[in-house]
């Protein structure tokens, strides 16, 4: 994940547009037009170049991908009267997800997940959408492909796609963005199923920092999908013209689709704490067991070094030292002694 630098916009005036991450890659803007009948898709070079389908008929879907290139939203500003503070929202990617409403044009603010398996790490992408009655926009910080099925049913024709407005295409953008979170977190799982089987069979002093690396993750994760259930709440109760009714229900299943991606992530949660509260009892009770074993070898050798401890002192008369077969007696005693020692423990179930 890149730097997210708050600093950037200290002491500026509200609806100042200021970048406030790191730059990737290039700029690039395309546009895809269709309706039941025609599909035409262009990449363009300029904002201004969409004005001739702006107030088309038919459902223009514009992508813009990279956010550096600050003269574009000033041309996004002035060619669809897009409010300054929701560009700035928009250039702002430590934005919260969240849905406003205006006048001509409804502004989300999504999060994109992905999980990097290499580094263990969740990182996240800002998603603006502007939906207006006839045009979309989608802006995205760097160039994903999580919209490429979409434009594969739109280009072939596959489903009602192309035979519904604006409001159907912006539930399928946010639809394909909850689905891919199944899929962050069924490799969370799958990465949570390892790291049990670790703690139970194998805990290591590493182990501790995959757990709390999880933790992270996953509060990361429920910060960037908990509002989700906001929007989606909005969306399905229509309070906007612009949501048709016969949409509310598509955007109701999502919205079953974003409670049951919150559910497992606290699910997940839970989880983990639990992997902790298994790794802090199988380390102490492999330490009990290491500290058993040395109490019963100390506890077999107290008698023994005692007796050692007797006949190895330095006094002049002592009978046993005069005898032919004290030695290998005292060591028979000794030995006596420990197994003895040993069959009692046995016994008593202690080893």
């Amino acid at each position: 994940m890149g730097k997210r630098r708050f600093s950037k916009k200290v002491g500026l005036p509200p609806g100042k547009l200021v970048y406030t991450g790191d730059k990737r890659g290039k700029s690039e803007i395309s546009l895809i037009d269709y309706d039941a009948e025609k599909y035409e898709e262009i990449n363009i070079k300029d904002i201004e170049d969409t004005l001739s389908f702006k107030d088309s008929p038919t459902v223009t879907w514009i992508n813009i991908t990279g956010l550096h290139n600050i003269d574009t939203f000033e041309k996004l500003k002035t060619c669809y009267n897009i409010h300054p503070l929701v560009l700035e929202d928009i250039l702002n990617v430590n934005q919260r997800p969240k849905i406003e409403y205006f006048e001509n044009y409804i502004f989300i603010v999504l999060k994109m997940i992905r999980y990097d398996h290499k580094i263990q790490s969740v990182e996240s992408n800002q998603i603006s959408i502007i939906s207006g009655e006839h045009f979309i926009f989608t802006i995205l910080e760097e160039k994903s492909n999580i919209f490429d099925p979409i434009k594969e049913r739109i280009q072939n024709a596959k489903g009602i796609i192309r035979k519904n407005k604006v409001d159907y295409l912006l539930y399928a953008l946010i639809d394909i963005i909850v689905d891919h979170y199944f899929v962050v977190l069924e490799e969370m799982g799958e990465a949570i199923e390892t790291l049990e089987d670790k703690v139970v069979f194998n805990p290591s002093p590493d182990t501790v920092h995959l757990i709390h690396r999880l933790k992270r993750n996953l509060i990361e994760l429920r910060r960037s999908i908990w509002p989700l259930r906001e929007i989606l709440n909005a969306l399905s109760r229509g309070d906007s013209s612009l949501i048709h009714r016969k949409t509310l229900m598509y955007f109701k299943d999502v919205y079953d689709h974003a409670v049951q991606v919150i559910e497992t992530i606290e699910e997940f949660r839970d989880t983990v704490s639990g992997i902790l509260d298994i790794y802090l009892s199988s380390v102490s009770n492999r330490m009990n067991e290491i500290m058993k074993i040395l109490t019963i070898m100390a506890t077999i050798f107290i008698p023994l070094t005692f007796i050692a401890g007797i006949y190895g002192m330095n006094f002049k008369y002592m009978p046993e030292l005069n005898w032919r077969f004290g030695y290998s007696l005292v060591l028979i005693v000794m030995v006596i002694i420990a197994v003895g020692m040993i069959v009692y423990f046995r016994k008593k179930r202690w080893l």
